[in-house]
């Protein structure tokens, strides 16, 4: 059994946003875009998606035609950030670079 994942404080949010650069918070979740078109979208969904199942953390991902948006959170948390989901952004922003996606904001 694993232990419920701790949430972070708001200050532990605000140190880990500044340390994500390109995320912003919206309510208990992170959230980024990147501008690909779909079917390149597509192949950093599933590199994403494998490096997910690996960590056992994942995303909500929102896939259109010319980018793709990722909104994270801790389930396990009760919906709150937890130093899981930053870890996982920078997974994310890294693996966005490797495919070429331009970061929207």
């Amino acid at each position: 059994m694993t232990d419920t994942p701790a949430p972070l404080t708001e200050r532990e949010i605000a140190a880990a946003l500044d340390g994500a650069p390109g995320w912003r918070r919206d309510g208990d979740h992170i959230t980024r875009g990147y501008g690909i078109r779909y079917h390149g979208g597509v192949a950093l969904i599933v590199h994403v998606a494998d490096t997910e199942r690996l960590i056992g953390h994942h995303a909500d991902i929102d896939l259109r035609w010319d980018h793709v948006r990722f909104t994270i959170t801790t389930h396990d948390a009760g919906h709150r950030l937890t130093a899981a989901d930053f870890d996982l952004a920078r997974r994310i922003d890294a693996i966005a670079t490797a495919h070429g996606a331009q970061p929207l904001e």
